[in-house]
This record gives C-alpha cells, structure tokens and sequence, in this order.
C-alpha cells in the first residue's frame, strides 16, 4: 500500500512539459536547432514575448521544456536556413502533469 501512496504522490509533483523533437525533410534529428515558444499567435507573428526562454536540440534533436500550463503553445523552430514558419506550429492544448510529445519538420 505504500508503494502505491509514494506512484500516485509523484504523479502529483510531475510538471507538465512539452518534449519536441526537430526533424529535417528526411527525418533525421536536427542537433541545435533553437525554439521559441509563445502562448498566442500574436506574439507568435510579431516574434515578442515568448513564454519561455529560448531552448536548443540536443545531438538527437530533442528538447524538454518544462513547467507549462496545460494549454496549446505555438512553436517558433529554427536552424540556419531552415524553420517551420511557412506553416507554423500551434500545438494541441497539453495534458497537465504530464510530458506531451511533438514531432517538429524543418524545411
């Protein structure tokens, strides 16, 4: 029984997070692309106020973003001459105290 007291305990304590991966046009994992991530699409099309500071890649092309609100986000994602503006990212809204994952692809 204390088992199960200490699994329902640390569900409660788990933040709820955002882990994107960054893939390019043939699905390999983008190392050091950087994201932004914003609460509205204004702020999102003007580039102002981000949500977050801004994160990059790891060498698999993955990032965790950690203690957001469970609500969709928009995602900025660039690397050099690569991005996915053309047709932007909004997220669907994320599950609370959980981590939500996302696959991104830059052109």
């Amino acid at each position: 029984m204390a088992i199960l007291l200490m699994a329902c305990s640390s569900a409660q304590i788990m933040k709820t997070s955002l882990r994107v991966t960054v893939l390019d046009e043939l699905g390999n994992p983008v190392e050091g692309a950087t994201i932004q991530v914003y609460t509205n699409d204004k702020d999102y099309r003007a580039s102002t106020n981000p949500a977050v500071p801004m994160a990059t890649t790891n060498a698999k092309g993955m990032v965790t973003i950690k203690d957001l609100d469970a609500k969709p986000y928009f995602l900025d994602v660039v690397k050099g001459d690569k991005d996915n503006r053309g047709a932007g990212y909004q997220t669907d809204v994320l599950q609370a105290n959980r981590i939500n994952k996302i696959n991104i692809i830059i052109e």
